[in-house]
């Protein structure tokens, strides 16, 4: 735009504010125009880059969170069951349950939305600012059983542990072994320890857990840790599945 452009632009790149180059021109508009003084431009300038970053810095949380879908609690349907918790789960959304190191346990029949909310919940979390990971319950135990394979176990547990809030989903879907049992004690307990927080997705009742691990000394041990820490959220109503299903098509026969 000005003789000075190539070399504010090579300034710029060099003070790794390039993103300012992205707004420059419309902010020279308004400047020029006499809609900015000279503080307000860079001002404005300065906010242009720490937006551009903020964005870049979230999608890469995003990405590093591996969520099935791009489910938000803004995009949860609320009304399709009076019976949901919608009054407690707009108030878990406000995060102070993160901030305090506690957690979240969502059971329910299956299909009535309880991974959308802890999916929700971990896009909340990022906007926070917060490091999320979702797993599947499942993956999660198998990631760790190759850890003692190959004797990595201890940095893939530090791995799990170390993000702010990590997502269990399909927790207690069947009976563990003594291995998925003392590994799920340390995962579990050692984020419990360092006020790191979980959410759970299970279509169980936490009361209904303990039978699932062979050994009851560490059922009481861990769930105590967990359920202690947690806001229990029972997620009751219809499904939302068989709204989801291909309706039938009728084939006419000549």
């Amino acid at each position: 735009m000005t003789i000075l452009r190539p070399a504010l632009a090579d300034s710029l790149r060099a003070l790794r504010l390039s993103g300012m180059l992205e707004t420059l021109d419309a902010r020279l508009n308004q400047a020029q125009g006499g809609d900015l003084g000279y503080l307000e431009f860079l001002q404005i300038l300065c906010d242009d880059e720490i937006t551009r970053r903020e964005q870049q810095s979230m999608a890469r949380r995003l990405r590093r969170a591996r969520f099935d879908t791009e489910a938000t609690l803004e995009g949860f349907d609320f009304g399709a069951s009076p019976k949901l918790p919608a009054a407690q789960i707009r108030d878990l959304a406000a995060l102070r349950w993160l901030h305090a190191g506690e957690s979240i346990i969502l059971y329910g029949a299956v299909g009535v939305g309880k991974t959308h909310v802890a999916q929700g919940m971990g896009h909340q979390a990022i906007r926070a600012g917060a490091e999320v990971r979702f797993h599947k319950t499942s993956r999660i135990l198998a990631d760790l059983a190759g850890g003692h394979a190959d004797r990595t176990f201890d940095k893939r547990l530090a791995g799990h542990i170390k993000a702010d809030l990590l997502i269990l989903d399909d927790f207690a879907m069947r009976e563990f072994t003594p291995t998925q049992a003392d590994d799920l004690y340390e995962l579990i307990s050692q984020r419990v320890a360092e006020g790191r927080s979980v959410v759970i997705t299970a279509n169980r009742a936490p009361q209904d857990w303990y039978p699932l691990f062979p050994n009851p000394v560490v059922a009481e041990s861990l769930l105590d840790r967990l359920i202690n820490t947690s806001h229990q959220v029972f997620m009751n109503g219809p499904s939302f599945r068989p709204n989801k299903r291909p309706k039938a098509t009728t084939t006419v026969t000549k």
